[in-house]
């Protein structure tokens, strides 16, 4: 898999509500990085307790990606994209949608999971709550 489906594998697992964790490096020497449009996710276990919790409180994901753009080079990927987000809140059936950027970093790591994020980045330029 290379990097490019490895985006696309993320997107899927998303809308259907699967452990994201997984997609992120597990090092104890690096400082594995997620900023979300409402949260910042720094080192691996606050980053696989976040995602778990997301996935737990929300659901009904959509993450349609509009201009996914890759690079890959020795063993780093880089990306960006622009993605209709939405979600449901478990708690109180709001519905959240954004039109949200994003982009981070990918490193080459294992044969089991080739590509994982190091570092992921998404924002909206809207308000939160508009």
């Amino acid at each position: 898999m290379d990097a490019t489906a490895t985006i696309e594998a993320y997107y899927a697992a998303l809308r259907a509500g699967e452990p994201l964790g997984p997609f992120f490096a597990d090092d104890a020497n690096r400082s594995v990085v997620k900023f979300g449009i409402s949260e910042q996710l720094v080192g691996t276990d606050a980053l696989r307790t976040g995602l778990q919790t997301q996935t737990e409180t929300t659901t009904d994901w959509t993450a349609d990606s509009r201009a996914l753009r890759v690079t890959e080079r020795d063993g780093y990927a880089w990306f960006s994209d622009d993605v209709a987000l939405c979600w449901t809140d478990i708690e109180d059936g709001v519905r959240h949608e954004y039109d949200t950027r994003w982009s981070g970093t990918l490193e080459a790591t294992d044969e089991d999971r080739p590509w994982q994020f190091v570092g992921m980045h998404v924002s909206t330029a809207e308000e939160l709550g508009e």
